[in-house]
């Protein structure tokens, strides 16, 4: 199983950023690449997503909320994956770090993935990150 990590420090206090990254819905106005999230209820979500020219839907749901620390999720059909975010009190704000690991079950396509995947990864998670700083602290 492959393994993307991102962290990134946020001016503001976990409560805060928690309380944001938990209504998944909002994720597409935080990133270009995530066209709309529709919710299924149950903690479900439908993901839209257009990446590497193509257009893309899974499901998730999430696994566990541990406010104001963790929020983490898996896939219910599709690429397997699992991802998680850990988020810290430090001075500055709070540290938020994401872990995704995902499984691609054919070894050719997994080396193409993972060469555009990290990337692709890093910046929606970025993206997202400074967002929800600029919703936070605007």
């Amino acid at each position: 199983m492959a393994t993307i990590e991102h962290s990134e420090i946020v001016k503001a206090p976990p409560e805060r950023v928690f309380d944001l990254l938990r209504r998944v819905e909002d994720f597409a106005d935080y990133s270009d690449l995530i066209r709309s999230i529709d919710s299924l209820g149950e903690n479900r979500y439908r993901w839209h997503v257009r990446a590497v020219g193509m257009d893309w839907s899974f499901d998730v749901v999430v696994t566990d909320i541990q406010p104001p620390h963790v929020l983490a999720w898996e896939s219910l059909e599709g690429v397997k994956n699992q991802g998680r975010y850990q988020l810290r009190a430090v001075p500055e704000g709070t540290e938020v770090a994401l872990t995704l690991h995902y499984e691609i079950r054919n070894r050719l396509m997994e080396k193409a993935v993972n060469k555009a995947a990290k990337p692709l990864v890093g910046k929606v998670s970025r993206q997202i990150l400074d967002r929800v700083e600029a919703r936070l602290n605007g």
